[in-house]
Parts: structure tokens; sequence; C-alpha cells
């Protein structure tokens, strides 16, 4: 073969490979571009999703508590219209194949459903009595009541630095209702009452479905209109229709009873979204933020009291919950930074 011709080849294969370059770097640019308009679509989508419950769990609770103190709309009742409409967006996400539907014995529902009726209507009645703060801070507790029914009774075992970061937050609780002047042995008892009926509640829920092999759609698709149909008979009995002396105060609590109603169908499907779509961390995260805004705005917008006593225990309590997440996270190797977890070789967020 001639140099001639060797050359004209190498130049040809030195034309083609320099082709392919240029067409492998065109299609890589367009996948890159699309990889990075992907990822900031979803990044967006978890701000978003993140945002929604934060707001709509804020909302609810501030929503309530206007209602019990302007719209004369008591808490067995309020409680009910939320659940209709729990039901009715359940049953718009049925139709839109949000969750496959799957058929669950009433008699395995029902208890669930006493218990949400029991724990929803006494954290009500202690928001109606209560001020925000109070009403917040005895709702913390429940992580420390879950923790010791779940020890004493299903042999669920804790460290010792777990218990440990309980103790501030139990302390922190007592220290604001010592020195919340508004406090009274009625309003602490319910708010007992609450929160310990919450605490069973999620034990028993977590119980139920895993026996049924359900989630939390599916189980809510039954218990909301059945806690809504329990609450009825009670509401007949002991609560009394609201009576408006102008047609101005029906519209207004109409608005805020409707509004309720959709926040309240929102807080609980948002909680799903969040737990399906992020870390563990970030949503233990967005629960403390929650209760900081919630803490803040009830100071801010029902001008609650509160002196340095209260604010101390306030943030004794924020301190172990913090604590708390810190350490339960680290045990279970779902820390951002993987030599924090307890085993560094692993991590699940």
């Amino acid at each position: 073969m001639s140099t001639d011709v060797r050359d004209s080849i190498n130049s040809d294969k030195k034309t083609s490979t320099s082709s392919n370059l240029k067409t492998l770097l065109i299609a890589i640019k367009p996948m890159s571009i699309q990889s990075s308009r992907d990822a900031i679509k979803e990044s967006y989508r978890i701000i978003f999703g993140s945002a929604n419950n934060i707001l709509s769990a804020i909302a609810i609770i501030f929503l309530n508590k206007y209602i019990f103190s302007h719209c004369q709309i008591q808490t067995m009742t309020l409680t009910a219209i939320q659940m209709m409409f729990t039901s009715f967006g359940l049953l718009i996400c049925l139709r839109m194949k949000t969750f496959v539907h799957k058929r669950i014995p009433i008699k395995k529902v029902l208890p669930l459903s006493i218990a949400f009726c029991a724990f929803v209507v006494f954290t009500n009645l202690s928001l109606e009595y209560n001020s925000i703060g109070t009403y917040q801070l005895f709702k913390v507790l429940t992580t420390p009541i879950v923790a010791l029914i779940s020890w004493l009774f299903y042999d669920i075992k804790y460290s010792k630095m777990v218990i440990t970061t309980l103790v501030p937050v139990v302390i922190g609780v007592c220290i604001n209702s010592i020195n919340d002047f508004q406090l009274t042995l009625f309003g602490s008892t319910i708010a007992t009452i609450g929160f310990m009926s919450a605490s069973l509640y999620q034990i028993w829920i977590s119980e139920r479905l895993k026996e049924l092999e359900i989630n939390s759609q599916q189980l809510l698709y039954y218990q909301a209109p059945l806690s809504a149909l329990l609450l009825i008979p009670f509401i007949l009995l002991i609560e009394h229709f609201p009576s408006y002396e102008t047609d101005e105060e029906l519209r207004i609590a109409i608005v805020n009873v409707v509004a309720s109603g959709i926040v309240a169908f929102v807080v609980n499907l948002s909680v799903y979204w969040v737990i399906k779509n992020t870390s563990a961390l970030t949503y233990n995260m967005i629960g403390h933020m929650k209760t900081v805004s919630i803490l803040v705005g009830g100071f801010i917008l029902f001008e609650d009291s509160l002196n340095i006593k209260q604010f101390l225990g306030i943030l004794l309590t924020l301190f172990g919950l913090f604590s708390y997440t810190f350490v339960r996270m680290h045990e279970e190797n779902q820390l951002p930074c993987s030599h924090w977890n307890a085993n560094p070789t692993i991590n699940i967020v």
C-alpha cells in the first residue's frame, strides 16, 4: 500500500473520529441540560409540597382558634364537618386514582375511629380553652408518651440517649404550664386526655397499617366518614347550633368553616405526600418548623401572654425536640452527613 493511500485512510479515520466526538458532544449537551432542568423542577416540587404542608398545618390551627372564638361553632361539630370534607376529598382522589380502594372490615376500623374522635375532639377542646402556646406544648408530649407506651406494652427498646433527650421536653412543658396564668384544671385535663389519646391513636394506626397491609389513604378513606358518623349523636345531645344576628356573621362563619374543612383535607393529604417524597430528616424538620411557627403565631396573632419563665420552658422543649430528632436519626443512619451516623458506611436519607 502506498504512502498516499495510507495518509488518506488515516485522514479519513481522524475525520470520522472527530465527527463522532462532535455528534456525541451534541447529544450529551441536550441530555445534560434536560437533566439539570428536571432536577430544578423536582427541587421546586419538593419545596412547594413541603411549604404546602407547613402552611396548611399552621393555618388549620389558627382557623380553628378563630372559629371557636368568633363563629359559635363548637368542637365536635367542627371536627365532624372537617371529617366530611376529608371524606369528600378522598372520593375525588380515588376517582383520580391517587390510591387504590381496598375493602377493610368495619370492625377493624371502629376502634381506630373512636380513638381518632377522642384525639381530635380533645385536642380541639384544648385549643378552645387554652392558649395556643400551651396547646402546642401539650401536643409535644405525644412523643415521650408514645415512647413510654411502646416500651411498656410493645417491647420496643430505646437507648439511654433517646430517653435523655425526652427529659427536657417534659420539664419544658411543665415549666410553661406552671407559669401559664390562663391555664385551668379543666384546660390541663382536656389537654392531657388529648395527647394521651393521640399517642394511643398513633401506635394503633401503625399496628393496623402493618396488619391490614394498607397505606394511610386507604385507611383514612374508611376512618374519616366513620368518625364523622360517630360524632353526630354526641353533637345532637351535647352541643347547640349557632344562632347569628346578622347575615354578615353567618357569611363569615360559613366561609371560615368551609376554609377549615378544605385546609383539614390538604393537611391530611400533604402529610402523606411529604413522607413519600422527602427524607425522614426533612419531615422531622418540617414538624419542628411548624411547632416554632405556631408558638410565635399564637403570641403575635392572638396576643397570648408570655412571661420569661414560659419562654424558657418553650426553649427547653424545643431543645429537647431537636435533640431527640438528631439522636434518632443518628441511630437509624438517616443524617445527611454519613460520618454523623451510628454506622457511617450507611446513609439512607
